[in-house]
């Protein structure tokens, strides 16, 4: 039976607070909108598109979008919410191109349609930034079997932190742990198993228990090699 391979540099687990802050920033119609969109803040965008996935990880996947939501249920315009909501979030690395492919989709409506309705007095989308704090966890791996144990009791914000927010806002190409195992351990399967996992479509929960599964089998292959 072959050991587990120890790492170069053991990972180190983080977890992350943060504080929502208004911006002064609201719109009234679409264009008001997309004026705004253009120049706020990184953290606005990425705070409308994820919040939801912190605040109700244990409920269904596929959270909804706050543009998309606002567009649909304020001021009536089915066709570009819909699009709002199908937006690939995954496919974007940074807040920059999350942010273009959503100034993108408003502009080709308001270029098709004309006419742009005004939400009612109190309906108005009000912009706002999440700031992030980020914290060590007194947890390290140094192996495989280390870094599943410690996996299983995390909090969700620790996951959600090396998950979501170090690829996205840290503008890293990967997630922590799919960086991790390639380069301290050299396992690129495993590593790539996990980047091809979409986490958007997995409640909180179910991500987690998603990584354990595909650790655990790696495990279970590299003993049994």
């Amino acid at each position: 039976m072959i050991e587990l391979k120890r790492a170069t540099k053991p990972f180190k687990f983080y977890t992350r607070m943060h504080l929502q802050e208004l911006t002064g920033l609201s719109a009234w119609t679409l264009k008001e909108m997309l004026n705004a969109l253009k120049k706020v803040p990184g953290a606005v965008i990425y705070h409308h598109t994820h919040h939801f996935l912190q605040q109700h990880q244990h409920l269904s996947p596929e959270p909804p979008n706050d543009f998309a939501y606002w567009v649909s249920n304020v001021l009536g315009e089915r066709q570009l919410a819909e699009e709002l909501a199908s937006i690939d979030t995954v496919r974007f690395n940074t807040i920059r191109l999350l942010r273009e492919k959503i100034i993108d989709t408003i502009k080709a409506h308001l270029g098709e349609y004309r006419r742009s309705r005004r939400a009612l007095p109190g309906q108005e989308f009000y912009f706002i930034k999440s700031i992030s704090f980020i914290l060590s966890l007194p947890y390290q791996a140094r192996t495989l079997q280390e870094f599943v144990e410690i996996l299983q009791n995390i909090s969700i914000r620790s996951l959600y932190f090396h998950i979501f927010e170090a690829r996205l806002r840290l503008k890293k190409k990967k997630n922590d742990f799919s960086n991790w195992i390639e380069t301290s351990l050299g396992d690129k399967k495993l590593a790539q198993d996990i980047t091809r996992l979409d986490p958007y479509t997995h409640t909180m929960e179910g991500l987690r228990q998603s990584l354990i599964e595909l650790v655990r089998e790696r495990i279970r292959e590299i003993k049994n090699a």
